[in-house]
């Protein structure tokens, strides 16, 4: 019976590699990009990494190696790195029709129903392909499971002499368990910090420990997710190509400010702001959600008065609308909003999450059902727009204009892909 192949495509160091596209002055430079409110380092080129700069590590402790070494920093330019990883999943569906998009820079292909004699060549050409068309350098890990191809992809960006792609289907047993034995257990997918903890203290301390350790007692120290990564690692399937993602049950959009708010008009504005993005992506989910949250909280490290909240909204009839969203978060604003505080964050959480086609209707609202067929209209031409113009280019006025209290992002680059005042200039 024909085995299934994986291939797991990983950009290297994606946000730093999106900015290196647009400015070839920082190819071969140290680089590292900022978190939000330009708080802690969230991605770091290898220049970086070999200066022993951890990631996590806040800004301000950096101070001295940045001016050491000229280190070049920048802001998290979401909206530039949210086009290229698109960019470079539409390149990768060039190369297999099944395809999972796990994060904004990793995906999985599945390489069957494809007539290929050499996968290691086949992932080259998939590697020089994808940075001539995008300029984003990958990895690419080949093997006959996800968890298999996750591990080859560590080994990968360790060893140069792979070339960056390496196919794990090509190793018999004893080859195989020669290259698990110099991977930690940690970097075992689905194995976290803590089940890695507690892993070592019973001497399971590399990936070829794991691999053999007893099933039984994976399965009832680590569940049956602890079992399944041990079977991954023999080869045997457990988890399947996923090309249609599982809606999520709950969706959170919030974010610290950029300086204190202390005005409840610029509360309502960041809360609607916030309910905007998180009702874009109930729809994009095809999902109506009956249930909002909203909370707001001070800067607990700050020795100053000290508040935090939060209010729990169930709506009348399920919906996705941003106007109708943003009318029940604002109320559960005015129910846990008190002067006198400095906030440093908000937020809105959806819940009560259903799929739009299984929606119960009330029988005697016939005319607000009319009302909101011509919302949801509304609000797919708006997504549409801002899709492809830029988000918030069509928004709820309460969302203001101004947003004093947003990000602090001193160092972002240009939107050089999506927006046309921003567009690279080349001098002649």
């Amino acid at each position: 019976m024909k085995r299934t192949t994986f291939a797991l495509i990983d950009c290297n160091n994606f946000f730093v590699s999106c900015e290196r596209v647009f400015n070839p002055k920082i190819w071969n430079k140290p680089v590292m990009v900022l978190s939000n409110n330009d708080g802690c380092v969230v991605a770091r080129s290898n220049e970086v990494k070999a200066i022993g700069i951890k990631m996590g590590t806040p800004a301000f402790k950096c101070k001295d190696l940045i001016k050491k070494y000229n280190i070049q920093v920048f802001s998290s330019n979401y909206t530039l790195y949210a086009d290229m990883s698109n960019r470079v999943m539409e390149c990768l569906k060039q190369f297999a029709s099944d395809i999972e998009i796990y994060s904004i820079d990793e995906a999985f292909l599945s390489l069957d129903n494809i007539y290929i004699k050499d996968f290691q060549k086949y992932g080259l050409l998939i590697k020089n392909k994808i940075y001539k068309w995008t300029g984003i350098p990958v990895s690419v890990g080949i093997a006959y499971t996800k968890g298999l191809a996750k591990i080859a992809l560590k080994i990968v960006k360790k060893d140069p002499q792979y070339k960056g792609v390496l196919d794990f289907t090509k190793f018999n047993r004893e080859e195989a368990d020669n290259l698990l034995q110099e991977i930690d257990v940690i970097d075992i997918w689905g194995i976290g910090p803590a089940h890695s903890k507690k892993l070592k203290t019973y001497g399971i301390n590399t990936v070829k420990d794991f691999k053999y350790a007893n099933t039984n007692w994976i399965k009832k120290n680590l569940t049956v997710m602890g079992e399944r990564c041990a079977l991954e690692l023999n080869g045997i399937p457990c988890f399947e190509l996923e090309e249609f993602p599982a809606p999520q049950k709950g969706i959170c959009s919030s974010r610290s400010f950029g300086y204190p708010v202390v005005k409840k008009d610029d509360m309502e504005e960041a809360v609607a702001s916030y309910t905007a993005i998180a009702s874009e992506k109930l729809r994009s989910q095809k999902s109506y959600a009956n249930i909002i949250i909203v909370f707001i909280k001070t800067n607990r490290f700050k020795k100053e008065p000290q508040y935090a909240n939060a209010a729990y909204v169930k709506m009348i009839e399920p919906t996705s609308s941003t106007i109708d969203l943003t009318k029940y978060a604002l109320i559960g604003l005015e129910k846990v909003f008190k002067k006198g505080y400095r906030y440093k964050k908000c937020g809105v959480i959806l819940e009560g999450i259903q799929p739009s086609d299984r929606i119960q209707l009330n029988m005697f609202n016939f005319y607000n059902h009319k009302q909101k067929q011509k919302e949801n209209k509304l609000m797919l031409y708006i997504d549409s727009i801002n899709k492809q113009w830029g988000r918030g280019i069509i928004k709820l006025a309460s969302e203001g204009t101004k947003k004093t209290w947003s990000m602090k992002r001193y160092r972002l680059s240009k939107r050089f892909t999506t927006e046309i005042s921003e567009i690279l200039e080349i001098e002649v």
